[in-house]
């Protein structure tokens, strides 16, 4: 049962069917037999599962007389800042924006170094199941354990990305959505000049008002009603484990990833020119066009952040954005942290004359369907029936599954890591062409389904 739960970058599961006490210790001492180190901190978010699987995971890395360094409640992020910070591997307790009856285990080297199924992940999972099988060592735990506060170094380092003599009293409207913002948010935010309301703050693992999943439009009503009608200049919709943001502009509209990766890009480009700059293979085409533009050099990389943060590291990017709401700094130790795309946002709209809503006009050029999921029986044979279809068409490449660029339009379709599915993206000039494209590609797609079966 233990392969089910470990996936590409993380482990994630139900609680107790899948992920359990005894699972959690079994992977603790996996990964401190697998990272050969002396300390590893360790943090969680508000499920209520968190503090026992995270207990258990510290005894079974204990048991091997690994220290641990107890965190406490945080987000991914500031898990992520102490890996890096404290020079240690870091475990994370959270099933991000996953229902209440899910828990997970996000896992890194020191300096916030990811692990990814290529890179580790299998390996913890062989250690987890001998573990399994033949128990953790019992008797005296000889690792060492500590309690460490990170929180307010976590918020200073933060602000640390913008000058604070910018910010002027905006209004801002963030929806944590019971998950691990109600506790960074207001430590970030709070001694800055904003106007803050925060909906839904209280830490609450059920999350009794909506799901924690800010990329389903569902899940923005509330954030987008309020800022409407308190008059806000910006929301902001964070994720479970608070590492992930979307921005809602002063009209209460969405501003998409590829939108927020071009303006923070812009942005720290004026501050650092000539840097590298990464986008995904799903961002809007204008995203390699804007920082272009603004003195950058794109790369293009895959989806994931294990890819991403490899890819920092190789050409010493500046700054990664990602169009599902991951934004990756590389004086954040190459991490992800929707907190500090924010608050760069937030200085942007502090030194401009114009609200959001007129600054994102310049920066989206194009049409996007956002992704359409399509269950398929061969996801590989599928995706070969597509290239056929389209060979002499367009220019094509195989970063990500297929991308497809046929100059006016492209598409991008690729294998989910967990399901049969099939994921598209496509882009075009304008919505009409947007809709008839994705109706043709779905229709291939559904053909060589048809076909294969």
């Amino acid at each position: 049962m233990i392969s089910e739960i470990f996936k590409a970058y993380d482990v994630r599961g139900i609680v107790p069917d899948q992920l359990n006490e005894e699972v959690a210790r079994a992977i603790g001492a996996a990964f401190a037999e697998f990272c050969q180190t002396s300390k590893i901190a360790v943090a969680r978010d508000m499920r209520v599962s968190g503090e026992q699987l995270s207990t258990a995971f510290m005894d079974g890395a204990r048991a091997l007389g690994v220290g641990i360094v107890d965190l406490g409640l945080g987000s991914t992020d500031m898990l992520y800042f102490a890996s890096g910070k404290l020079d240690m591997p870091g475990v994370m307790f959270t099933a991000s924006h996953n229902p209440a009856t899910y828990n997970g285990i996000k896992m890194c080297l020191a300096q916030a170094r990811p692990i990814s199924a290529d890179t580790g992940l299998q390996d913890i999972r062989q250690l987890a199941q001998k573990y399994l099988d033949g128990g953790v060592p019992a008797g005296e735990k000889s690792g060492t354990y500590e309690q460490k506060e990170m929180l307010t170094k976590f918020a200073e380092h933060v602000r640390s990305f913008v000058n604070l003599d910018n910010l002027r009293p905006l209004r801002v409207i963030a929806d944590t959505a019971n998950g691990m913002g109600g506790l960074v948010v207001p430590a970030v935010f709070g001694p800055l000049p904003f106007e803050l309301e925060i909906l839904f703050p209280e830490l609450d693992g059920n999350f009794p008002n909506h799901p924690a999943d800010p990329i389903q439009p569902e899940n923005l009503v509330d954030l987008k009603q309020r800022v409407i009608s308190s008059g806000a200049d910006v929301g902001l919709a964070f994720d479970g484990d608070a590492d992930r943001v979307f921005l809602v502009d002063d009209l209460g509209h969405t501003i998409s990833g590829s939108t927020t990766t071009s303006l923070v890009a812009k942005t720290l480009l004026k501050r650092h020119p000539g840097s590298k700059v990464l986008h995904n293979l799903i961002c809007s085409k204008a995203a390699p066009e804007i920082i272009t533009e603004n003195g950058g050099i794109p790369i293009k990389t895959r989806v994931g952040h294990s890819f991403i943060k490899t890819v920092m590291e190789e050409t010493d990017a500046l700054f990664a954005g990602e169009h599902s709401g991951h934004y990756y700094f590389r004086d954040n130790y190459r991490a992800d942290s929707g907190l500090i795309a924010a608050l760069v946002v937030l200085e942007v709209l502090s030194q401009s004359d114009q609200p959001l809503s007129q600054l994102r006009t310049e920066l989206e050029r194009y049409s996007a369907s956002g992704e359409v999921n399509t269950k398929v029986q061969n996801v590989f044979e599928v995706l070969e029936f597509l290239e056929n279809a389209y060979q002499g068409r367009g220019k094509m490449d195989h970063m990500d599954g297929l991308t497809v660029d046929l100059g006016d339009w492209w598409f991008n379709v690729r294998p989910s890591n967990t399901e049969p599915l099939l994921r598209l993206n496509l882009e075009a000039r304008t919505d009409k062409e947007v809709a008839a494209r994705v109706q043709e590609v779905l229709a291939v797609i559904s053909k060589a389904d048809s076909e294969r079966n």
